[in-house]
């Protein structure tokens, strides 16, 4: 796993075809908006989370997010721990974001 700051973030996605973003939000925390292209797998469900979590390509590399970082580098370790390589955790999160932001 490894923290990157926005920029970092945004310039390893654009050159990166093996490119998967994770938001790891609740289902209320994303009506607010995602960034685009975004998989939606929250966190808070546990069991449901790991399923979801498992059945994802390990070849990929897995871009981050929560609300402020602390949700998505977790995710990042239970992935690590699951035998997924390349995950990258968004600090400050959603809530630092100067990006495009999509809705529902």
């Amino acid at each position: 796993m490894a923290d990157l700051n926005q920029t970092q973030w945004k310039e390893r996605i654009q050159n990166d075809a093996n490119a998967c973003i994770l938001d790891v939000r609740t289902d209320a925390e994303i009506e607010d908006g995602m960034i685009p292209n975004a998989k939606h797998i929250d966190l808070y469900l546990g069991q449901e989370f790991i399923n979801e979590i498992e059945a994802l390509d390990k070849s990929k590399n897995y871009y981050i997010y929560c609300r402020s970082g602390n949700r998505s580098n977790q995710a990042c370790n239970i992935m690590e721990q699951l035998g997924f390589a390349n995950t990258y955790n968004l600090l400050g999160g959603i809530n630092e974001w100067n990006g495009e932001i999509t809705t529902r």
